[in-house]
């Protein structure tokens, strides 16, 4: 029986929405899901919810994008609490690449000290290209290390709706250049968060190049899934891509439900669901 392994969850804490500011506040609006920034959630409830959609593990992410937004973080420290609290949780850390060394040892203390498995980058909220070579000292720490890597792809929730898209820029977000880092350090497990839409065939093709990037399928229901990614997920990508929600923004119980009307080949949707995520994930 397969047991899914969500590769990407927030908090749907006080805490989280703090993080998000006016850019959470937004989109919230922006998408008629205004109820998760007026009535967060503890994480108790949000284990309940997992348990019963019959989810087996969580990779729930902390966020720092102090630098660029002002805003505080979901620290490294409180996802490892949770993560200590509760079983269903793995933890991935956040750190601001703009801090420099204070990134790269709060990382390594996150990693080695407080036990999280992988680190989390979202490019528009922290204003960073991935490709930009001041911050490969970073993904050297996460060789290193020997973690994954989360990179945010496509379009982003974040600051939608607000004058300017509150002054996000989803340049930042294309794929194209997380190719450069997957090119540069072939040995670093890339995961590309969320379907990548409107530069969707610029995922699959890295996927298809490189050995070391992956797919992960969270943030979008199934149902508005474009024909072609659902195509390479269901064939030649099969190995390559991950279940994943992006929570509070999708709930479990909604992606497998739409996930299981697509018509995924048995085989394909137990890669999906769990064993390729348990493969990177070393569980």
């Amino acid at each position: 029986m397969v047991s899914p392994i969500d590769m990407h969850a927030h908090p749907p804490t006080e805490e989280y929405i703090a993080s998000g500011g006016k850019y959470l506040q937004h989109a919230a609006e922006y998408f008629g899901m205004a109820e998760i920034y007026e009535k967060p959630k503890s994480i108790g409830e949000m284990v309940k919810e997992y348990e019963e959609a019959g989810v087996g593990k969580v990779v729930l992410v902390a966020w720092d994008a102090e630098t660029y937004t002002g805003l505080p973080r979901v620290t490294n420290d409180y996802i490892a609490h949770i993560v200590e609290e509760y079983p269903l949780f793995v933890g991935f850390a956040s750190v601001d690449p703009w801090k420099g060394k204070v990134a790269i040892d709060e990382l390594e203390r996150a990693i080695t000290e407080l036990g999280l498995e992988g680190v989390k980058f979202q490019q528009a909220a922290q204003g960073f290209y991935p490709n930009d070579r001041r911050f490969y000292p970073l993904y050297e720490k996460c060789l290193e290390l020997d973690i994954p890597i989360q990179f945010h792809t496509g379009t982003t929730g974040f600051g939608a709706g607000g004058p300017g898209g509150d002054s996000i820029k989803l340049d930042y977000v294309r794929p194209i250049y997380i190719d450069h880092v997957a090119a540069d350090f072939p040995d670093l497990t890339i995961i590309g968060l969320h379907p990548s839409w409107p530069w969707v065939s610029e995922s699959l093709a890295i996927a298809m190049h490189k050995p070391n990037y992956y797919l992960d399928l969270s943030g979008w229901s199934p149902r508005y899934f474009p024909q072609e990614l659902i195509h390479y997920a269901n064939s030649l990508l099969q190995d390559k891509c991950l279940f994943g929600t992006d929570y509070p923004f999708i709930t479990p119980t909604r992606w497998l439900n739409d996930f299981e009307k697509l018509g995924f080949k048995e085989e394909v949707k137990e890669k999906i669901l769990e064993r390729n995520a348990r493969r990177l994930l070393r569980l």
